[in-house]
């Protein structure tokens, strides 16, 4: 893996407008592309999450999240930290559980990863959204975007929609800014029993998440901001 750091990306602030996460690039004050995602949930994946909420309790609920969202964290501390060459070391046992983690993705996913153009970098596409990928680069021979993720236990391809939708629009962002191609999204996940997977959409399929997440879009603009004003 070598970096080339080709893009000059832009630097960026986050705060919660009626909590929920958004960006100021530049002149621009922006949804994120999870608090679309989140804003835009279809009944159905609503009531699974608190059909969930409900057999938990809703604090157990609230720790589940919470420490998978800090554990998430951590493993990312470790990826950026290896790829960056800064080194990281967390003693904690959560630090040590997201190290073992992160070790799992590099051993086993991050070998295709050829040229990175950039490390958790602020994207956005003007007026509509931003967000910030984990890596922007080359990866198995194309231009793509790569996201780290840990879970709680593995999963199937057909749970995680949303996150290839986050992908995608963090492409398409990247694509009218920079001018690229990218037209592939890695997912590299790995649960916190350190089983990892690697999920992959290119193509049409990845042009087909785009789209969809345009239509997100467009209902947040159209209903959600419009409530929120």
């Amino acid at each position: 893996m070598k970096w080339n750091k080709k893009f000059d990306y832009p630097s960026s602030s986050r705060a919660l407008v009626s909590g929920h996460r958004h960006y100021t690039v530049g002149d621009f004050k922006l949804p994120s592309v999870t608090t679309i995602l989140g804003q835009t949930q279809s009944e159905e994946k609503k009531k699974k999450l608190a059909e969930w909420r409900a057999r938990l309790g809703a604090h157990q609920a609230d720790r589940v999240k919470d420490l998978a969202a800090t554990r998430g964290t951590a493993m990312h501390k470790y990826l950026e930290a290896y790829l960056d060459g800064s080194g990281h070391l967390d003693m904690t046992s959560l630090g040590k559980e997201a190290g073992n983690m992160a070790r799992k993705v590099i051993e086993t996913g991050l070998g295709d990863l050829e040229e990175l153009w950039g490390l958790e970098v602020t994207v956005y596409y003007p007026d509509l959204y931003a967000g910030a990928t984990d890596v922007a680069g080359i990866y198995a021979g194309k231009e793509s975007i790569v996201d780290f993720k840990q879970t709680n236990k593995p999963k199937r391809r057909e749970w995680i929609s949303d996150y290839f939708l986050q992908l995608g629009a963090y492409a398409m962002a990247h694509n009218y800014v920079y001018g690229t191609k990218i037209n592939q999204g890695v997912i590299l996940m790995c649960s916190k029993d350190g089983f990892f997977q690697k999920f992959t959409s290119e193509g049409q399929e990845f042009v087909t998440f785009q789209h969809e997440f345009l239509k997100r879009v467009d209902k947040y603009y159209d209903t959600v901001a419009k409530i929120q004003q």
